[in-house]
């Protein structure tokens, strides 16, 4: 895991983290609903919830993954905890696979947590999104299927939105 580093996003970078997030939904999920790849492409409509992290490639400078953590005194109107960390949107570049980008920004998330005193990582994933789910159990996340509803899409569409915790070492 080396050769890139983690670090805020800044402010003229949402362009590029929505294209980059968009290339990695896309090129592993070929049903994706155009409002949720309209999300994709548009990160700084959540700014105001989220905070955005980047791993960028040491040597070319290119952003290669990205992570959206909720910021703290936000809740997803209630289902996330005031000792909760949330985080979504974690995507790595098609061209950057197999760097362990994504390990590393999740991880950065549970540190992340812990730093803030937090009891448990949270994320939600798609039913579909099964490499995301073996990554997520390797690092200690289990599914809790308390805490998932099903999502109605614009077309007519619905399915279980999963969710998956880590809990932290008191």
């Amino acid at each position: 895991m080396t050769g890139f580093h983690i670090r805020p996003a800044a402010d003229s970078e949402f362009a590029a983290i929505g294209a980059l997030t968009h290339a990695a939904y896309t090129h592993d999920y070929d049903d994706l609903p155009a409002n949720y790849q309209d999300e994709l492409r548009h990160p700084e409509a959540l700014t105001d919830s989220f905070a955005f992290f980047v791993a960028e490639d040491d040597a070319s400078g290119e952003l290669v993954g990205t992570i959206a953590i909720l910021r703290p005194g936000h809740d997803m109107h209630g289902e996330i905890g005031p000792d909760e960390l949330y985080f979504r949107l974690l995507a790595t570049h098609p061209d950057a696979r197999g760097r362990g980008v994504g390990i590393a920004l999740t991880e950065f998330a549970v540190e992340l947590a812990a730093e803030r005193g937090a009891r448990a990582v949270v994320l939600n994933s798609g039913p579909d999104m099964v490499g995301a789910h073996a990554l997520y159990r390797k690092l200690g996340f289990s599914r809790r299927s308390e805490r998932e509803g099903v999502v109605e899409l614009p077309d007519g569409r619905s399915f279980t939105l999963l969710t998956f915790v880590r809990d932290l070492a008191a």
